[in-house]
């Protein structure tokens, strides 16, 4: 269980930040969260001051105290006798992330496992892209990026067949190197927004169509087979207006077609 420590900012009207509590598995967000923090309260200069400026000693004390107040208590024993905030902070990363050396293997893997991402079968186009986010979020944290571009191209190559044709069209005329990433996933959740409602057409025609057949072949005795000769005007045109719409709707097969036409009629 994480524990967050409230702390009033300066001259935002007393309204406290909650400073979240280091845990063994939460440093990459926890880092995030205190660099905010201490950026808004105008001491993240501290931690990461610019090269060649000296560090201000106040707002060095001020980060530092910022920092100790989110760690636990193991934790703040072993670094209660480093005097700089950018110091304590360097302790945490490596300890939490690692050396250069295990940082750069960590982002190999990472590296690995985004060349074999790909959608699985029944995701979600934002589900996906949830994952892709994830992994930025794993780079970010080891110091590295990856660009829009080539986040957008990786969702573009990742979808399955049946959106192919939408990709093939925005690669053709859209310039895939300054397209955001957010604008490439809005196309491609429009598009799969249309397929899933004319799947649901498709199986509501489907539907209607067999209960059509059933009030039409229901007798007391059974179904009866006919002669396509013997039908009547009417249902020959039914029989016609039904076929279009299997066809139109690629809700059947040409099998079906023949079954339906021998068994649906009825005297």
């Amino acid at each position: 269980m994480s524990i967050s420590t409230q702390l009033a900012p300066r001259d935002t009207g007393g309204v406290p930040f909650q400073c979240p509590m280091l845990t063994p598995s939460n440093y990459t967000t926890w880092a995030i969260k205190m660099e905010a923090i201490m950026d808004a309260q105008g001491v993240w200069e501290a931690v990461e001051p610019a090269a060649g400026v000296a560090v201000d000693e106040k707002k060095n004390k001020i980060a530092r105290a910022f920092i100790f107040q989110a760690v636990p208590e193991d934790i703040l024993l072993q670094i209660a006798k480093k005097k700089k905030a950018q110091e304590v902070w360097e302790t945490l990363k490596v300890r939490y992330l690692g050396a250069d050396r295990v940082q750069k293997a960590r982002l190999q893997t990472l590296k690995s496992e985004f060349e074999v991402l790909h959608m699985k079968e029944g995701e979600t186009i934002d589900e996906f892209a949830g994952k892709l986010s994830g992994l930025v979020t794993k780079f970010n944290s080891l110091g590295s990026t990856i660009e829009d571009a080539t986040l957008g191209k990786k969702l573009l190559d990742s979808v399955p067949d049946k959106i192919f044709q939408l990709v093939a069209s925005i690669e053709q005329y859209s310039d895939l190197d300054t397209m955001p990433f957010e604008e490439a996933i809005g196309r491609l959740k429009a598009f799969e927004e249309r397929i899933r409602t004319r799947s649901t057409n498709a199986d509501n025609s489907r539907q209607l169509l067999l209960n059509q057949t059933d009030w039409q072949g229901k007798k007391k005795g059974g179904f009866k087979i006919y002669p396509s000769s013997k039908l009547s005007r009417k249902f020959r045109d039914q029989q016609k207006l039904t076929r279009l719409v299997f066809r139109s709707s690629n809700a059947c097969s040409s099998e079906f077609e023949k079954s339906f036409y021998l068994h649906a009629l009825s005297e």
